[in-house]
């Protein structure tokens, strides 16, 4: 999509001469950008009644806690958009208390009658039912008061996201892993809780996946209270500069677990296409073994196998191979589903693009990082708690148990 420029009578005349794709998309945008404002109104006064999420100091002594959501919805224009509605306890009175914001929010401004009527007049008839139609699912506001609303309250958002206290939080994982936004790696922290909640805790803009931006990263997470004493798991593709910076920062408190799936895509890739699919199913089967000694066993024959058709399939299955049956070595086989691929931030890292697909032309570094922000945000609302989340502490003291292993051994 084009930039959204202020549209004006200086500036009409050009959005005019723009394709019907642009002219849509404008429009198509602006009610998920709305209901980034509306969440973040809501966000402020649940923060000035409960506190930031996660922090110890609580205002009002107290008296307010967070309670989960509700399903609700605001009327802009003449569309009702659905969100989720913050809910708030009052201890004190034993009863919920509604929010002043959410009961103020009956209708957000329209575009100009103006605006719409000369939209409309530039249009083909053959264009007319197919704008009409984004006309009616989304109209918000102008966007020029957008884009400076969405500036204050994006940049707020990233301010919140990277300062959250994280010394009350005990993470039995993370995963950490890298996307692309207009040329940029957008590197993202997601940890899990021995509660089994996913909260993204970190963000960082590099050029690549390198080692140094991503110790800073993890560093800056150790400084906001992110303890590793006891041990983590890290569950990371197959990154050399992912993988360095996770053992130079932690050393030996960190056990790395590969993603299986990113293993057994790059062994493949190797091999002609009629081949893909046999060592797929080969490869899924040697992954699916509880045990590490019946695990690693098929991977030996399996690799055994691949020195006959590509050695360059054998190097990809041999690099990093322990790393891949981290969890079978820790006894921790029933956690696979959730913690043997980087599943869970690949599926945050597809709320991301949702987000950020419709922006073309970025045009300053913390845009990115602004509007990623402001994307990781609105997922956690949706995140469910990773699989087996009831048997998570088996997962804590068998790291810690390795981990002791390992202090002993050297």
């Amino acid at each position: 999509m084009d930039k959204i420029r202020e549209v004006n009578r200086e500036t009409l005349e050009g959005f005019m001469k723009s394709g019907i794709d642009t002219k849509v998309s404008m429009f198509n945008q602006h009610l998920d950008l709305v209901k980034m404002m509306v969440n973040t109104m809501l966000d402020e006064e649940v923060n000035d009644l409960a506190g930031e999420k996660y922090c110890r100091n609580k205002p009002h002594e107290g008296q307010y806690s967070r309670w989960g959501y509700n399903p609700g919805s605001v009327k802009v224009g003449v569309q009702k958009v659905p969100i989720q509605v913050p809910r708030i306890f009052d201890n004190k009175d034993s009863k919920n208390r509604s929010l002043e914001t959410y009961e103020q929010l009956h209708e957000l401004s329209r575009p100009s009658e103006e605006l719409i009527a000369s939209i409309l007049h530039g249009l083909s008839l053959r264009d007319y039912p197919q704008v009409i139609q984004k006309l009616n699912d989304s109209f918000g506001l102008s966007a020029a008061t957008l884009s400076q609303q969405f500036v204050k309250a994006s940049t707020a958002a990233l301010k919140v996201f990277n300062e959250r206290d994280l010394s009350e939080i005990n993470f039995v994982a993370l995963f950490i892993d890298g996307k692309y936004l207009a040329k940029q790696q957008m590197v993202i922290v997601l940890g899990v809780t021995e509660k089994g909640d996913k909260i993204p805790i970190g963000l960082t803009q590099t050029t690549t996946e390198n080692s140094l931006a991503i110790k800073q990263l993890l560093s800056e997470l150790i400084g906001r209270g992110l303890d590793f004493q006891e041990g983590l798991l890290a569950v990371i593709d197959g990154s050399k500069g992912l993988n360095k910076a996770v053992k130079e920062t932690f050393g030996n408190k960190a056990i790395i677990q590969r993603c299986t799936w990113h293993k057994r895509e790059n062994v493949v890739s190797y091999l002609k296409v009629d081949r893909q699919k046999y060592y797929r199913q080969k490869m899924q089967y040697a992954y699916s073994q509880p045990e590490y000694r019946l695990a690693k066993a098929e991977l030996l024959n399996i690799a055994d196998d691949l020195k006959k058709e590509s050695v360059s399939a054998y190097n990809s299955l041999m690099e990093g191979f322990e790393e891949t049956l981290t969890l079978q070595k820790l006894e921790l086989h029933d956690f696979s589903r959730s913690f043997s691929t980087a599943n869970c931030i690949e599926n945050l890292n597809s709320q991301i693009q949702k987000y950020t697909r419709k922006v073309k032309h970025w045009q300053t570094p913390d845009q990115r990082l602004r509007w990623v922000a402001m994307a990781i945000l609105t997922a956690e609302l949706k995140m469910k708690k990773v699989g087996n989340f009831k048997n998570l502490n088996k997962m804590k003291h068998q790291i810690k148990r390795h981990i002791e292993k390992l202090k002993e051994a050297s």
